[in-house]
């Protein structure tokens, strides 16, 4: 069950990553989406990178970047979560992307610690 929703949120970020080819900034929100990608296939295919402590450690280091990420594009405007105003804002779709993000590093977290 977790590498399914492992492999399923490892697509999801890859899908994210790769409709940034249109951006100007598009290598800054690859690499949001595509790190949380990896971390998402090793919780899924390669357990065995969770049983080192420093693995463990930079998951935790990417958790609290990507949690200040989500800080920092979290949407300033009033219902932000409506599609009405997520499909005309950028700044929206940017902040939950994020969020998406983060929730993936979170699963993959909850992954290594139950296969530890």
């Amino acid at each position: 069950m977790l590498r399914l929703v492992n492999t399923l949120t490892c697509l999801t970020m890859l899908g994210f990553a790769g409709v940034q080819y249109n951006d100007p900034d598009w290598w800054l929100w690859a690499i949001y989406y595509l790190v949380p990608a990896c971390w998402a296939f090793l919780a899924g295919y390669r357990r065995r990178v969770f049983q080192s402590v420093q693995w463990l450690g930079w998951l935790w280091a990417s958790i609290a970047a990507w949690a200040g990420l989500v800080w920092y594009y979290w949407p300033k405007m009033p219902r932000w979560w409506v599609q009405s105003v997520w499909l005309q804002e950028e700044t929206a779709r940017e902040g939950m992307g994020l969020m998406i993000a983060l929730a993936t590093l979170v699963i993959a977290l909850l992954t290594a610690y139950r296969r530890r």
